[in-house]
C-alpha cells in the first residue's frame, strides 16, 4: 500500500498508514509548542487535545508577525536606521509565510489524527 500524505504533509511526520505516525506527529506538535507544554498530561495523552493547542499557538505567532510588520515601522523609528527597519519587516514577513505554512500543516496531521483519510485527486 503506497504512503499517502495530502499535499503540504510535514517532512517530520510519517504518513498516516505508517507505524508508529502518531508518535511521529505528537513529537512534532510538541516541538512546535512552547516548551512547558509537554506537561501537561492531556496533551500527551490526547494527540488531538495537542493539536489545538499547537494550532493555537501557531495562529498567535501568526497575529504576532503581522502586528510586527504593522508596527515595526513606529516602535523602531529613531532607534535604528530605515535600512534595519525594513530587514526586520522583511524577517517578520519571511517568518509570517512560515508559520501560516505551518498551521496548514497542523491542520493536515489534526485531520489524519481525527481519523480523515487522504483521497489523492485524479
Amino acid at each position: 500500500m503506497p504512503q499517502l500524505v495530502p499535499p503540504g504533509w510535514p517532512d517530520q511526520v510519517l504518513p498516516p498508514q505508517a507505524p508508529d505516525w502518531e508518535r511521529s506527529a505528537v513529537g512534532w506538535l510538541f516541538d512546535l509548542c512552547p516548551a512547558e507544554y509537554r506537561a501537561h498530561d492531556v496533551l500527551r495523552k490526547h494527540p488531538v487535545v495537542l493539536a489545538r493547542f499547537a494550532a493555537g499557538h501557531v495562529e498567535a505567532a501568526v497575529e504576532a508577525a503581522r502586528h510586527g510588520i504593522r508596527t515595526a515601522r513606529a516602535e523602531l523609528k529613531g532607534i535604528v536606521g530605515n535600512d534595519v527597519v525594513d530587514a526586520a519587516i522583511a524577517a517578520y514577513e519571511r517568518e509570517g509565510r512560515r508559520l501560516v505554512q505551518v498551521g496548514r500543516q497542523v491542520a493536515l496531521v489534526d485531520a489524519a489524527l481525527r481519523g480523515e483519510r487522504h483521497v489523492p485527486r485524479l
